[in-house]
């Protein structure tokens, strides 16, 4: 079963790596760590913050993704 299938009326999320959420964003490794980083230049406090779900592994929630891409959308449209 897909780890996104919903079971018994449960909630599903769909969980972007951080490969994945570059190629969706289209923003470099380089970039997305520096929007994460409250010392960077480029940081945004906007941008998702990571589900840590092991030590080794974290991933973003791709509907609060898409929310940030739409609120970047919406505010260079004016």
């Amino acid at each position: 079963m897909p780890i996104n299938t919903p079971i018994n009326n449960q909630l599903s999320y769909k969980m972007l790596r951080m490969k994945q959420l570059i190629e969706y964003t289209g923003l470099s490794r380089s970039t997305l760590y520096d929007m994460m980083d409250v010392k960077s230049k480029r940081y945004d406090p906007t941008f998702p913050r990571a589900i840590k779900l092991t030590e080794a592994t974290v991933c973003w929630l791709e509907s609060e993704v898409n929310a940030w891409l739409e609120s970047k959308i919406k505010n260079s449209r004016g």
